[in-house]
């Protein structure tokens, strides 16, 4: 990969020459600029032509969301990873940042100890972004410009005769594409969904609050004990993986603090697997957009259990880490774009129902007796 350009916004120096530091000290980073505030960036971009910015997202004069809104109408496919405090205040316009066109965001360390833990927080979770993204990136660009693409994995079509339960994980893009596919979904969902997207604590409370306000099903964030309904969306809590359990005929969400897995807590495996586990080949499992592997393992429990996996298309994920390792894998059963996922959802859940009441037997009726057709009871 040729040298990845970045530029710094933030107010504090300190900050600006730590992310600058470090960034620097990696061979294929380079870090082309800093700034103070917006307005500062925005005039420095036009000479700088930065691979991806770095962007603080309270700042003097011209903050992170404003600068963003201005940068999406000159360029509108630049990365842009906002540097955000893990603050109430900073998580909600993190996640205005997000849904305005930020390609992802970072935390700036607190609590940590030392600045050299400090130093270390920031370079286990922006380098691999910025690496992650910028190549993606790229690759999109090259495609745009008439290289030819990856050939698409093979996928493996598999009727499914129930649906009950659509586990879901994502990361890099995933609150754009929750966003877009829970606003597709009917009120009248026949089945609970269950969501793991790699967030912080407090981001996943305030993510779940505005999906419930977005979208016609009850959102919450998941909590200890709480029971799966139909039409309802459970996220899992940041730094806490979701697992669901049977309770007596109910299925609860059980909260746990287990070490993380792919780096991440919560994970996409650790739902997927307590998914197949209870539900068998009742379990409709998507992957959407993210970096790294986290969905693969799990996946591979919810094909051996008989249940089916959806994965975004490349074309419409912002990084087509996660989607792709389940893909490579040869795991999924279908790739679909970002804007068909809902109506595909839909059609399995109603699909997976009508063929359960199809295939009901029903009992001998007396001779002479008129039997009313019973398609749509009972569910």
């Amino acid at each position: 990969m040729a040298s990845i350009g970045v530029l710094v916004v933030d107010d504090s120096v300190v900050i600006r020459r730590m992310v600058a530091s470090v960034l620097d000290d990696d061979p294929e980073i380079n870090v082309v600029g800093t700034a103070a505030n917006g307005r500062i960036a925005l005039d420095k971009l036009p000479q700088l032509r930065p691979d991806i910015v770095i962007l603080d997202v309270e700042m003097p004069i011209m903050d992170g969301l404003e600068t963003l809104r201005a940068l999406r109408v000159t360029h509108p496919h630049l990365p842009v990873v906002m540097f955000s405090t893990l603050t109430e205040r900073g998580a909600s316009a993190t996640l205005d940042a997000l849904a305005a066109g930020a390609t992802d965001y970072v935390t700036k360390p607190s609590h940590v100890g030392s600045v050299a833990a400090s130093i270390e927080r920031v370079r286990g979770e922006l380098i691999p972004k910025i690496k992650g993204l910028v190549g993606a990136n790229r690759e999109r660009t090259a495609t745009a410009g008439g290289a030819p693409p990856a050939p698409a994995p093979a996928v493996h079509p598999v009727r499914q005769d129930r649906v009950d339960v659509i586990a879901v994980g994502c990361s890099t893009g995933g609150p754009d594409a929750l966003t877009a596919i829970v606003a597709g979904l009917p009120a009248d969902l026949a089945v609970p969904v269950v969501v793991v997207q790699h967030m912080p604590p407090l981001f996943t409370r305030l993510f779940a609050e505005r999906l419930d306000r977005s979208c016609p099903l009850i959102v919450r964030e998941a909590t200890d004990g709480l029971t799966l309904q139909p039409g309802q969306i459970l996220v899992a809590p940041g730094d806490r993986h979701l697992v669901l359990r049977r309770q007596g005929v109910e299925i609860v969400a059980q909260i746990t603090q287990e070490p993380p897995e792919n780096y991440c807590r919560p994970s996409v495996d650790v739902l997927f697997r307590s998914v197949a586990q209870v539900y068998g080949n009742g379990a409709l499992a998507c992957v959407l957009t993210g970096m790294g592997r986290d969905g693969v393992k799990g996946s591979e429990r919810v094909r051996a259990a008989g249940g089916r996996i959806i994965v975004q298309d490349q074309a419409s994920s912002v990084v087509w880490g996660m989607p792709g390792a389940v893909a490579a894998a040869g795991l999924a059963n279908d790739i679909v774009p970002l804007r068909q996922i809902a109506d595909t959802l839909q059609t399995a859940v109603g699909a997976g129902r009508r063929s359960a009441v199809h295939h009901r037997v029903l009992p001998a009726a007396p001779a002479g007796t008129l039997i009313a057709n019973s398609a749509g009871s009972a569910w």
